[in-house]
């Protein structure tokens, strides 16, 4: 069920959230799984699935429990390193982790006791959010599977703490600092950008990407960047993310930059293809490799990840537009 960016009913006071006692209750969350009520403040809050927990850390609330980060986490402590430095920040111990491996952990979460259960980024399916709601209300994604962006993901995670006017100070805070460091970089502007992903140097025979549905490729307008229109006629509704046959590359001559996961050893490959040689961006070096450490895992832009890799990712997307006419 598709439901516009303002279905985000919000029974709120007129006065500050900040104060607790002000904001109205219950507080109700329309999304897509059905909707929610949230009856009174929460004061034990969990998360499941991606960067939802760095919502009420953001606002200075730690998760009674949380996903364990089974991407990018360089130290293998189940924690992204800028999840480290927030709850150092707090003075907080790090909260329970779920391993999420084999998905959501339904018993684990239920052993945290929790008031509210934040899933705003997430795919919950209706028979995952059916379960975790009979341990505590959830607050599942606006519109579809994994397609949140950081800003809704700000906005639907902080009403059900009932922080919706602090969520709204955090966007404002972090735009400021995306403008802030984008502006150095006028060669950005104008600039096309697709994210491929999951390409193999041994069989370059198809060629993945994430659609405009995706939060990597909806953060690449917030940096002055904009999506070719080959990206957007193939991209399919529901999905963030698609496949071609490299033969087909060729539809995507109108990409300034690419982006991938990988190194140095993927763009060699990539280079010696003769199909994906002959995409522009390839042929001029016109490619961002992330690898896969913490810089490549902050390129799915979160509350926390942003600031921590906006710098280095900007730089980075900066150079490879260079490259480009």
């Amino acid at each position: 069920m598709r439901l516009p960016r303002l279905a985000l009913m919000l029974a709120l006071a007129a006065g500050p959230a900040s104060a607790d006692e002000q904001t109205a209750y219950p507080i109700v969350i329309r999304h897509a799984l059905g909707t929610t009520e949230i009856a009174a403040k929460p004061k034990r809050v969990a998360t499941v699935a991606w960067a939802n927990h760095e919502v009420p850390l953001a606002l200075g609330v730690v998760p009674v429990g949380l996903a364990a980060a089974n991407f990018g986490d360089d130290d293998g402590d189940g924690l992204l390193p800028w999840v480290s430095e927030r709850l150092k920040a707090l003075g907080a111990e790090a909260p329970v982790l779920f391993d999420e491996g084999d998905g959501i952990d339904f018993e684990a979460v239920a052993a945290t006791d929790p008031d509210v259960i934040l899933a705003a980024y997430s795919g919950l399916t209706q028979a995952d959010y059916k379960t975790l709601n009979q341990i505590a209300p959830v607050v599942a994604y606006p519109q579809a599977p994994w397609s949140t962006d950081w800003r809704e993901t700000i906005r639907f995670d902080s009403a059900g703490l009932g922080m919706a006017r602090e969520g709204e100070a955090l966007i404002s805070d972090i735009e400021g600092k995306i403008a802030t460091e984008v502006a150095k970089y006028p060669e950005l502007r104008g600039k096309t950008a697709m994210f491929v992903t999951h390409l193999d140097a041994s069989d370059l025979s198809i060629v993945n990407f994430y659609t405009t549905q995706d939060t990597r490729v909806r953060f690449f307008q917030d940096l002055g960047l904009k999506m070719p229109k080959s990206v957007v006629n193939a991209s399919v509704s529901g999905s963030f993310a698609g496949s071609i046959s490299a033969e087909r590359v060729d539809s995507f001559d109108d990409v300034d930059i690419v982006v991938t996961y990988g190194d140095n050893s993927l763009l060699a490959g990539m280079k010696a293809n003769p199909l994906l040689a002959h995409m522009p961006a390839v042929a001029r070096d016109a490619v961002v490799m992330l690898g896969r450490d913490p810089v490549g895992t902050a390129a799915n832009p979160t509350p926390l990840s942003i600031s921590w890799v906006l710098k280095d990712y900007v730089a980075l997307l900066a150079a490879a537009a260079r490259k480009s006419p």
